[in-house]
């Protein structure tokens, strides 16, 4: 694009650009909700990196190689609606005027999987800035693995927009701490600074030079003092793209519901309609028809429809790259293709260990480790690592090395103490395609990536989070490090399977069921703690089925007890001393409650027996939700305050985790 364009030219842009920002402006107001402001000052550098940038096909919106665009800031979704619509995506119209309406496919904030060519989940702020560094880091890795000199099939870039909001969200500092210390050059960021929050200006509490800042985090910084600039915006933008070394940050200067007399600037601009007859006058400092509501000019379309030749154009060219590469690298292709479709490697699991009571007690996550080791290299999609924790979290693929800048082909990544950019940045690699993302960290942190994995949750993404150190029996760390309402927390979010093993046959069973699974994201809640090994001869499907008879009585039971984790140990104790009180109790190890859930109530029946009513379940965590399980003539043995610091097996006693208290409480239920 060059500074010399013909008058006829500069025209159609401002056309373009308005139309944008008119849509914007009438499906906000149409819906009487929304938020005008950004995507009406962000459509001159939208509509520059659409038509002129970025690589993307419209009629084929999961072409490998496109180019990924996320919008961090997810509340300016009628910039991207927009753009979808005007560029030839399977966004309508009609869908345009149906803004945050039910069914529509245009939801207030993006959402993945429900409206083509968006690329993820995003409103939180912060948490699109997460998504897309992980994007980047699996460009990455997949060009490092599977590219060959002349015959590069991974050739993209990620963009992003964000604003001043996400900016002051520490996820996104996380974030980009990382990516600049991985020099992640095919990362660029255009920062939307409008100087405006919700509240009134950001110097109210936002007076950081956030060029300053990223410059630190080894951002390669460009500046765009006037947001209306194109010739300037993509001179950034190629500026950026020719960076090798870093992410680029271009700091983009703009107005906030640009062309609006009288809420330009203004913090009302950000998320309420501007009104009907500010509508009227920003139409007419625009030179916009002021009587047409979701008017689009001729010329505007066929502007951005030229973008839909251009990227069937750009996919062409792809395809015969890859053809060439096919052929030559067969081998490589094949797993290429195996990567994308997301295919399981033949016998991937054949080498996972089968654990023996013989093998003497192994805490659950050191047995996680060794089956994470064991399917690690029949599993080549499979990457991931911790938050700093590799080493108690047993997340580390010994075999393989690390995820770095100057080697990209790493399968090991090290997070650093980044436990919320963690959480965006595997939900980011695997929207990117081509990868199985893990992350580790102790259960009690789960607090602090709890926002991800709620959106991961949303998105029905099937990553994997491995969270150790699961309850109380950390012992000598103290409350601080002892988690209680995590567990009950996690079963809160839709979507969520969590699973906590009991022992490591359990544990192996439970890493087959994540990887295999595709219904959303699993957590694996491990232990610090050495456990015995059960391998009873009916654990066989016992996981897949959320719940099992793991230790029975002749006849029918007085009394089931439940329990999950190390407490399946206690509960197994419980029972042997219950038997010498004449006591005929019933063991159900419940692993997961969501795999319980979805199977038939007919197995249900079989191993909560209805007719069975006094029940205890038994779990070092909050005792929220048990009732489900043990109604109203049974008890919940957990906790309802926090730990305290001790050795393990002190304060697991201290709070009752006994064989004792059990089967006093067994006896107090039945009257005995």
């Amino acid at each position: 694009m060059k500074q010399g364009l013909s008058e006829g030219q500069a025209k159609i842009d401002e056309i373009c650009i308005n139309t944008i920002r008119t849509l914007s402006m009438d499906a906000v107001q149409k819906a009487n909700s929304g938020h005008p402001g950004a995507p009406m000052g962000l459509a001159p550098a939208a509509y520059v990196l659409w038509t002129r940038v970025m690589k993307h096909n419209s009629k084929n919106p999961g072409w490998l190689d496109r180019d990924r665009f996320v919008l961090s800031g997810g509340h300016a979704s009628m910039l991207l609606y927009s753009l979808l619509h005007l560029s030839g995506y399977g966004v309508t119209l009609d869908d345009i005027k149906n803004f945050r309406q039910w069914g529509s496919k245009t939801p207030g904030h993006p959402e993945f999987g429900h409206t083509p060519g968006v690329e993820t989940t995003t409103g939180p702020l912060g948490q699109g800035f997460a998504n897309a560094v992980g994007m980047a880091m699996a460009e990455r890795h997949l060009a490092a693995r599977f590219n060959r000199s002349g015959h590069e099939i991974v050739d993209h870039f990620t963009y992003m927009m964000c604003g001043d909001g996400d900016m002051m969200e520490g996820v996104s500092s996380e974030a980009a701490s990382l990516a600049g210390h991985l020099g992640l050059a095919r990362l660029i960021c255009i920062y939307d600074d409008n100087k405006i929050s919700i509240e009134g200006s950001t110097d109210i509490t936002f007076t950081e030079d956030v060029a300053l800042r990223f410059k630190a985090y080894n951002w390669h910084i460009l500046k765009v003092d006037n947001g209306n600039d194109i010739h300037a915006i993509f001179k950034a933008l190629q500026e950026a793209k020719a960076e090798t070394e870093r992410p680029s940050l271009i700091v983009l200067r703009t107005h906030i519901a640009f062309g609006s007399p009288n809420k330009q600037d203004t913090a009302d601009a950000h998320g309420a309609p501007l009104g009907e007859e500010e509508v009227r006058l920003t139409k007419k400092v625009l030179g916009v028809p002021e009587e047409l509501s979701f008017f689009i000019p001729e010329q505007a379309l066929n502007r951005f429809r030229k973008c839909i030749d251009s990227g069937k154009e750009a996919e062409a060219r792809w395809q015969e790259t890859y053809q060439s590469y096919s052929k030559k690298y067969p081998e490589l292709a094949k797993q290429w293709v195996d990567a994308m479709s997301g295919f399981l490697t033949e016998g991937w699991d054949a080498g996972i260990p089968e654990f023996s009571v013989a093998d003497g007690p192994i805490a659950t996550r050191a047995a996680f480790g060794k089956v994470l080791n064991a399917v690690a290299e029949k599993l080549p999609t499979l990457i991931g690592g911790s938050a700093d924790l590799a080493p108690s979290n047993k997340t580390y693929m010994n075999a393989f090395h690390e995820f770095q800048k100057d080697a990209y082909d790493g399968r090991n990544i090290r997070f650093g103490v980044r436990e919320h950019a963690m959480g965006g940045i595997i939900s980011g690699m695997f929207l990117h395609n081509g990868l199985r993302p893990y992350g580790g960290t102790f259960l009690v942190f789960a607090d602090y990536m709890r926002p991800a994995i709620r959106v991961a949750s949303l998105m029905k993404l099937p990553i994997i989070y491995i969270f150790t150190h699961d309850s109380i029996a950390v012992g000598e760390d103290g409350p601080t490090h002892q988690p209680v309402e995590q567990l009950a927390s996690l079963r809160a979010i839709p979507g969520l399977t969590v699973i906590r093993p009991a022992d490591a046959s359990e544990t192996a069973q439970a890493w087959r069921h994540a990887v295999k699974n595709t219904r959303g994201p699993v957590a694996l809640i491990l232990s610090r703690q050495k456990l015995p090994v059960l391998n009873p001869d009916h654990m066989e499907n016992g996981l897949a089925d959320g719940a099992y008879i793991l230790a029975d009585c002749e006849g029918k039971p007085d009394i089931i007890l439940i329990a999950t984790g190390s407490e399946v140990h206690i509960a197994l104790e419980a029972q042997k001393r219950l038997a010498l009180e004449n006591i005929a109790a019933r063991v159900v190890s419940m692993p997961s409650w969501e795999l319980y859930e979805q199977i038939p109530q007919e197995y249900k029946d079989r191993v909560l027996l209805p007719d069975v009513t006094v029940r205890i379940a038994i779990e070092a965590g909050s005792p929220m939700g048990w009732e489900h399980y043990v109604g109203n003539s049974g008890a919940i043995i957990g906790i309802k305050d926090f730990g305290a610091s001790a050795p393990g097996g002190t304060v697991m006693k201290q709070f009752g985790f006994t064989p004792e208290n059990i089967v006093q409480k067994a006896m107090d239920l039945l009257n005995r």
